[in-house]
């Protein structure tokens, strides 16, 4: 199968139009701060909404810390595999 910009241009767009933001039925049923972006029934709880600050919280704190070693991993070995494929 030939791969073609063409259609990876069209899935994303599908991807971004479809799956981005909420449908009208789903809007009735989310409070007013995620009613535009999030499909299905809203937090029933103060729990939900303490769950989801700490998932939150965790993913910020997992892309920190990998662009931070990413950028500079603090090896200093210069056996390390890092050096067979970085100049």
């Amino acid at each position: 199968m030939k791969f073609s910009v063409k259609y990876l241009i069209t899935w994303i767009s599908v991807f971004f139009t479809i799956y981005t933001f909420a449908c009208d039925a789903c809007k009735l049923r989310q409070p007013k701060i995620t009613q535009e972006y999030t499909h299905g029934t809203g937090p029933e709880s103060d729990w939900d909404w303490f769950i989801v600050g700490i998932v939150a919280l965790i993913t910020i704190l997992a892309f920190f810390y990998s662009v931070k070693y990413l950028i500079k991993p603090g090896e200093k070995n210069k056996d390390h595999i890092k050096y067979s494929v970085l100049p």
